[in-house]
């Protein structure tokens, strides 16, 4: 009797091609997505140097800074990066109603003209107007676009996809940090909002060209969208989270986390600038550390992005933000104490280091990780509803470090910033805990009994 050989059933020419193409199309939005963040989060993300700009402005007769504290400067770009994740619910939902691309265009005019009518300011609350709520609104619908549809093109390398592109905020902010410084001394600071407002509609608008949904998803938009009775039909109507999964633990604990870190995470980022110069440093040099910053930013959520998946992004996301808040208490709390000398300028330089690199990581893990907590099916609604809190979190946290540096001096030292250093500290603790309670929650199974597993 012949010997009947297994028969092994190879991919088709057309599954081969369809299989191309999902990876091209992923690779090209990685890349467009890179940029979009690269050009409106590197900027919010380099705003330390304006911070440190209108500061000096404001002791100087004539200007529109002019007797304004380091909270109220601060409030132009705590505006902007809490509305970038605040109207997350409303970008989110418009992307599925109208296009990806249109919204995230829309994003980018909306960015580039905000910071254009900015130059022309004359009091502050032109600038708050112009580059705190304009340019929030600019941003919000530029970032979500990305950070919604992103994860769902990848599975096994999600996390190395998300650390790649969010690490455009810290590549971003460590080529605008030092470009905007040197703009600002040859062109002035008004002509550099315009240039950059200009720069920021090109650089975006071609991005936002390959903003677009994957296939599964789409179909899914598609099946909502064929129960409407026009496109404009509910149009202020956003994504609620599902009732069942908002009142479970994993919800709250990963809520409660995203919030106290949130209302950590941009307070030194905004003041690196600022408390630099309080330790002797020059005006270009203390640029130099939200470049520093934001370099260590890029790297460490590519490498901690691609660690993640093989570690478990639960794993990672635990390990970076506990680190992040050691180095806060351990470096730059003691650089406060020790008044402006060279031990404190190590230890601001080590903090300045060890924040960027893993503070920065919860930024990429965040998004990744909700699609395994909370499944591909409500992550959408779930994205947006967190990305909110976390916005509403950052408009707090931010404006009070800026409150705790005035009320501690106004000959501003490093000693100014000990509060500020400390309530960093305990909301990074605080986090830390959140964290712990969702890596917990994880391990419960559909039964109600807890399964250990390592890597998760």
């Amino acid at each position: 009797m012949p010997r009947l050989e297994p028969i092994s059933i190879a991919p088709s020419p057309a599954e081969d091609r369809s299989a191309h193409d999902a990876k091209w199309t992923s690779t090209i939005i990685v890349v467009a997505s890179f940029v979009i963040i690269f050009t409106c989060c590197g900027l919010n993300f380099a705003w330390g140097v304006y911070q440190a700009l209108y500061e000096s402005l404001s002791r100087k007769p004539g200007t529109p800074f002019t007797g304004a504290t380091p909270a109220e400067i601060d409030l132009i770009g705590t505006i902007s990066v809490s509305l970038m994740t605040i109207g997350a619910p409303f970008a989110v939902a418009w992307a599925k109603r109208f296009s990806p691309r249109m919204v995230s265009f829309a994003g980018g005019f909306i960015f580039g003209v905000s910071l254009v009518l900015a130059s022309f300011g004359t009091q502050l609350w032109h600038f708050e107007l112009a580059q705190g709520l304009l340019t929030g609104v600019g941003t919000c619908l530029c970032y979500m676009v990305p950070v919604t549809i992103a994860p769902t093109w990848f599975t096994h390398h999600r996390g190395l996809a998300m650390g790649i592109i969010l690490s455009g905020t810290g590549v971003g902010g460590l080529v605008w940090a030092p470009a905007l410084t040197a703009c600002v001394k040859a062109l002035g600071y008004r002509n550099t909002l315009r240039l950059t407002g200009a720069l920021s509609v090109a650089l975006i608008s071609i991005a936002s060209g390959a903003m677009a949904w994957e296939p599964a998803s789409r179909a899914q938009i598609e099946l909502e969208h064929s129960t409407r009775t026009s496109r404009a039909d509910g149009i202020l109507k956003v994504p609620l989270v599902d009732w069942r999964v908002a009142r479970t633990r994993r919800f709250m604990a990963q809520a409660l986390s995203a919030i106290f870190q949130a209302a950590a995470y941009y307070t030194p980022v905004f003041f690196f600038a600022s408390y630099a110069q309080t330790l002797g440093y020059s005006t270009t040099a203390s640029s130099n550390f939200i470049a520093l910053s934001n370099a260590c930013n890029a790297v460490g959520k590519i490498i901690i992005g691609h660690l993640a998946d093989r570690l478990g992004r639960l794993n990672a996301l635990f390990l970076t933000t506990g680190l992040s808040a050691v180095a806060t208490t351990a470096f730059w709390l003691p650089s406060t104490l020790s008044g402006a000398t060279t031990q404190s300028q190590g230890l601001f330089i080590t903090f300045t280091i060890l924040y960027g690199t893993f503070a920065s990581a919860y930024v990429s893990l965040f998004p990744a990780s909700l699609v395994e907590l909370f499944g591909v099916q409500n992550f959408a609604s779930v994205n947006g509803a967190l990305y909110m809190v976390r916005g509403m979190a950052t408009m707090i946290g931010t404006p009070v470090g800026g409150v705790l540096v005035r009320s501690a001096s106004n000959a501003l030292g490093p000693g100014a910033y000990e509060k500020m250093s400390v309530l960093v500290s305990v909301l990074l603790f605080a986090a830390t805990a959140g964290v712990i309670w969702v890596r917990l929650e994880a391990m419960i199974g559909p039964d109600g009994h807890a399964i250990w597993k390592w890597r998760q």
